[in-house]
């Protein structure tokens, strides 16, 4: 492709988990930034501006894609939302072709509100989760997608044999390889709806294909009693350490009732809790300590998780972490910190070094954000006047490997 000059002020990072603005352009080529200009805002580039933010796409470390069409259904304690509201949305994912057409539609609305790459469930139907991830390929996003695995407590419609689900599990985790643009992830949906022989079964899969594991980790209060009941009282926490589903490469959603033995597990695991703020006020779930997993050394990430959550932007995800914390009385990660995790900080948290950040060698897969508001002159922090009045039209141009994937208008 020719070359392009994306020119503003560049979001970048400028000590460990925190973010700056320095003027400067960012240079393309075939799908790639070939060179990073800092001191200067070139009069001639292809786009931005003086006034316009140049960042990288957005993360999301947690999402379900079959969800985007029941965001909403307030009111429900989570276990009762998820056979009343979720199960019977998913079952229409027995039709692939629905379930392709449901992930355009979600791909749209994620790339016109900045995310470009992501973390996801999809549903127990093997074919219905080929379609997504196939479509999410042809897009050229960076994902990890996951089919559910599930054989017990949902409707019968959505369960499936232990040999069945990991069968089709290992044959998707050889199609979508860790190294691929889009990788399969190992994904038993929790442990209330996994048999003690699936969840080891995952555990063993992740290992042998090297994959990204995602789950969900105690949300709610009585969905950790249900773990206790059906587990002979082993903890959460412990009954993925003991299937092998604690690693580095595990991203655990949610981690809102821990004590400090289920922190030190999960800190020598090397695992990450990804933080969902949105959803769990929501769902009336509760609000996650996270001064405290950060005290214990436990990795951090941030999810929309759609549909539980309602917000499709991780801005105003970010800033739920920051108000969730404040209300609590915790100590609140700056705008700076936000902006990071965001970018650069759910990269890494699950393992992925072409995306989150602008730099020389990266995909060029980043935002033109062109704000209508004064916020390099407001005499207050500008990272902090985007954050708390951000808006998605601010979003001129989303970028998948250069090339323009959304257009403001």
């Amino acid at each position: 492709m020719n070359k392009r000059i994306i020119a503003g002020q560049l979001l970048q990072e400028i000590a460990t988990g925190v973010c700056g603005l320095v003027p400067g352009a960012v240079v393309i080529q075939d799908e790639r930034i070939t060179d990073i200009i800092e001191g200067e805002i070139p009069a001639s580039a292809d786009a931005g501006g003086l006034q316009a933010l140049i960042c990288p796409g957005f993360i999301d470390a947690h999402l379900h894609l079959p969800q985007f069409d029941i965001v909403g259904a307030h009111g429900l304690p989570l276990l009762d939302w998820l056979s009343g509201v979720t199960f019977p949305a998913e079952q229409r994912w027995d039709d692939p072709a629905f379930a392709a057409g449901m992930t355009r539609c979600a791909a749209r609305r994620l790339l016109a509100s900045g995310t470009v790459s992501f973390a996801s469930y999809a549903t127990v139907h093997h074919e219905a989760t080929k379609a997504a991830m196939q479509c999410v390929e042809a897009l050229g996003m960076k994902a990890a997608v996951g089919q559910v695995l599930m054989n017990r407590n949902a409707i019968p419609e959505l369960c499936r044999s232990t040999s069945q689900l990991l069968q089709e599990a290992a044959s998707l985790a050889d199609a979508f390889p860790p190294e691929s643009r889009v990788e399969f992830a190992v994904t038993p949906r929790f442990a209330v709806t996994c048999t003690e022989d699936l969840l080891i079964g995952a555990g063993a899969l992740a290992a042998e294909k090297g994959a990204l594991i995602q789950t969900h980790l105690a949300e709610t209060v009585p969905e950790c009693q249900k773990v206790d009941e059906l587990f002979g009282g082993v903890s959460y926490v412990n009954v993925y350490r003991n299937a092998n589903l604690l690693s580095g490469k595990s991203v655990l959603g949610h981690g809102v009732h821990l004590d400090t033995h289920d922190l030190m597990l999960l800190h020598e695991a090397n695992s990450v809790v990804a933080h969902c703020p949105v959803a769990n006020s929501f769902l009336g779930s509760g609000a996650m300590n996270r001064s405290g997993l950060q005290r214990h050394g436990v990795r951090l990430a941030l999810g929309s998780d759609i549909g539980a959550g309602y917000e499709i932007s991780m801005v105003r995800v970010a800033r739920a972490m920051i108000e969730t914390a404040a209300a609590t009385g915790d100590a609140f990660p700056s705008a700076a910190e936000a902006w990071h995790l965001i970018t650069a900080g759910n990269a890494d948290a699950l393992g992925w070094s072409e995306v989150g950040r602008l730099r020389v060698g990266a995909s060029a897969d980043l935002l033109v954000v062109q704000p209508d508001i004064p916020w390099l002159s407001g005499g207050i922090d500008p990272l902090a006047m985007l954050m708390f009045g951000w808006n998605d039209r601010w979003i001129s141009q989303t970028l998948i490997r250069g090339h323009c994937c959304f257009r403001q208008g």
